[in-house]
């Protein structure tokens, strides 16, 4: 059975209960009086109590994985079931774009027109949805020009949105004026010949400027289409297309899109790569098939020039729905853009907020990107914290070396862009990148970003891995217990209420049943310290090479020791002597930087504070608290090849 899988005249067995599981192959070998024999059969558990179904030639056969969901299903009691409900929208791209002899008559309106009611029968509620770029109007033969004019005059029995007017990529416009501009070309002739302009939805020629995001069309979309939603095949990547998800940017929700073997080049069914078996193929159980049986919600991509010439589009959507009709009890309907977009993110609130990557990683990424854009200006050294460790003096010492080059100053939070971790993220990639002058590309420097709170944000690793993948991490590590004491007598100079008005003891034992400010604080001030949780999270997404451990005890005593290792693992050049550029400042008492003769450079007022010792029972409870944490970053480092500091051993002794 697995060396011959020439199945023919397949069935279903309804007297196989539940119905449908035996799949009977009627023609094995060359026997023809051999008694059919099932390739898909029910155990009912009666010998041990545990029910299966088994297949015995494997999900290469299109109806075995519609029987695979099914048995997840019926030995799951429904726990594992997929809705049954399908939704189907049918873009039709290019509308008015294409060359001479590829655009649509007054007959093949007509046959679109007849289409649509076929499939109407079949499908609630469907519709073509055109989108044109009206530059091109009367742009074809005269023949073409009368299609064309059929379009406009049958245009109420379709619903229309916003291509752009001249069909070019809106990655090439470096303002949102021009942008406007073009578009506002294209709204003037919808609102002349009559054509709804009230969709919210819009598609980018080629995908350009969706994702990656050009903030621009985003802008522009906004102002003179009240765009509210948009499709892509592009986010994360093109392929795998299983992979293809959904995100919400500048209030604009973007939908995965999905493809139909049917593309612009693909006018007659002669040429069709593979032939119309293939295309068949795809039909009757095949990818496309497969395609709306794994996906909920469907957007397919098609092209002015496939309803004409051979037809290809309106042959391709009646045969699949009438096959799904026919083999499955899945419901097919449709829907406008906008009502699919919210039933898209009610099944996947997951996917509302964006995983940005790297453009530059993907080629065809980088083809419809910004030119006024590089990658070279990210960041490649990424100092995380934790708060309360001694990032701000490492970013000033890092800062020295005439190798790195730090992000410019933010103007809410200083030297910290926060970005991986708050509402930051939600403004793209073109809000960081800002930041990060493009003027490096000519240089040797490389640039770093110092955000103490990345540490043990709970999104951050994937996030910054995602769009930072070649990153060196650095990690600042030094007693939680002091770290945790030190976190509420600063927020408790800066006014906090809470901070002021309950003791550090006080907040570190409060338990679950205490106000939320008050556990909210006592989150804060603890969390953060669990450093093997929050290190393993980091693991996850980075190799250990890619880590750096510092002992921040060492870093505030022996600082250029620190930052000579520091730079062999970040392989500077030229290596400098941090021994030159640090003294002591009695005053401060600490590090500071040396800038001319005796004198030094010291962090501000707020940093280096000598702090009222921490009552002893305080420093019990957390010695208690902070020992399983402890022991966990122990093993850990031993694990990783890493020095265990001092004043980790200290925290483990029985002293």
């Amino acid at each position: 059975m697995h060396t011959n899988l020439r199945l023919k005249n397949a069935t279903l067995n309804p007297a196989s209960p539940p119905v449908a599981w035996a799949v009977r192959q009627n023609d094995y070998g060359s026997d023809e009086n051999r008694s059919p024999l099932a390739t898909v059969i029910q155990d009912h558990g009666r010998l041990d109590g545990v029910q299966r179904v088994l297949f015995g030639s494997g999900l290469q056969f299109w109806l075995h994985r519609l029987l695979f969901l099914d048995a997840l299903s019926y030995l799951s009691h429904g726990q594992l079931s997929l809705s049954l409900e399908r939704w189907i929208l049918v873009d039709i791209d290019d509308i008015f774009v294409g060359e001479r002899g590829t655009r649509l008559h007054e007959e093949d309106v007509s046959a679109l027109l007849a289409s649509q009611a076929a499939l109407q029968r079949l499908v609630t509620g469907f519709r073509f949805n055109l989108g044109f770029s009206a530059k091109y109007y009367h742009h074809g033969t005269p023949l073409e020009n009368r299609g064309d004019d059929a379009l406009l005059k049958n245009r109420e029995h379709f619903t229309w949105f916003c291509h752009m007017w001249n069909h070019q990529q809106p990655h090439l416009y470096s303002n949102v004026t021009q942008l406007e501009t073009e578009m506002m070309l294209n709204k003037q002739f919808a609102i002349e010949h009559g054509i709804p302009t009230n969709s919210c939805y819009s598609v980018s020629p080629h995908h350009s400027g969706v994702y990656p995001v050009h903030e621009p069309l985003y802008e522009a979309w906004r102002k003179v289409w009240d765009v509210k939603v948009t499709s892509t095949e592009e986010y994360p990547h093109l392929r795998p297309a299983r992979l293809r998800r959904g995100f919400r940017h500048r209030g604009v929700m973007v939908l995965p899109r999905q493809t139909c073997g049917l593309f612009t080049h693909t006018l007659l069914l002669e040429r069709y790569p593979g032939g119309r078996q293939r295309l068949d193929r795809s039909i009757q159980g095949g990818e496309l098939f497969q395609t709306v049986i794994n996906n909920p919600i469907n957007i397919f991509m098609t092209h002015m020039s496939n309803y004409g010439n051979d037809r290809l589009a309106l042959y391709t959507f009646e045969s699949v729905v009438k096959f799904l009709r026919c083999w499955t009890n899945v419901r097919l309907a449709s829907a406008p853009p906008l009502a699919l977009a919210d039933k898209y993110f009610q099944l996947r609130p997951d996917e509302l907020n964006p995983l940005w990557g790297n453009p530059c990683d993907d080629v065809r990424h980088r083809r419809i990107w910004s030119r006024s854009k590089w990658c070279g200006s990210l960041p490649r050294v990424l100092v995380v914290g934790p708060q309360k460790t001694g990032s701000t003096a490492l970013h000033t010492f890092l800062a020295l070396h005439p190798a790195l080059a730090p992000n410019l100053p933010s103007p809410s939070t200083y030297e910290e862009l926060q970005f991986f971790n708050n509402n930051n993220y939600l403004k793209g990639l073109d809000w960081y990148l800002n930041f990060f002058p493009a003027s490096l590309s000519n240089s040797s420097q490389i640039s770093f970003e110092k955000s103490a709170t990345y540490f043990d944000g709970e999104l951050v690793p994937r996030r910054a891995h995602a769009l930072l993948p070649t990153a060196k991490i650095i990690i600042i590590l030094i007693s939680p217990s002091k770290r945790a004491y030190s976190w509420y007598q600063h927020i408790r100079s800066h006014g906090d209420p809470v901070a002021k008005n309950y003791t550090f003891h006080t907040i570190i034992t409060a338990n679950d049943s205490a106000p939320k400010p008050l556990k909210d604080l006592r989150n804060r001030c603890l969390n953060p310290g669990k450093y093997s949780h929050h290190l393993e999270r980091w693991l996850a997404e980075y190799s250990a090479h890619q880590l750096h451990v510092i002992d921040g005890s060492l870093l505030r005593a022996e600082p250029a020791a620190v930052m000579n290792t520091l730079q062999k693992f970040l392989k500077l050049t030229p290596l400098i002597d941090y021994n030159k550029l640090l003294k002591y400042d009695p005053k401060k008492g600490f590090f500071c930087q040396v800038t001319s003769g005796e004198k030094t450079k010291c962090l501000g007022k707020s940093k280096g504070r000598i702090y009222p010792p921490m009552e002893e029972r305080s420093a019990k409870f957390l010695k208690r608290y902070y020992t399983p944490h402890n022991t966990a970053l122990s093993k850990l480092l031993v694990r990783l090849g890493r020095p265990v500091p001092q004043w980790l051993k200290d925290e483990l002794s029985n002293g």
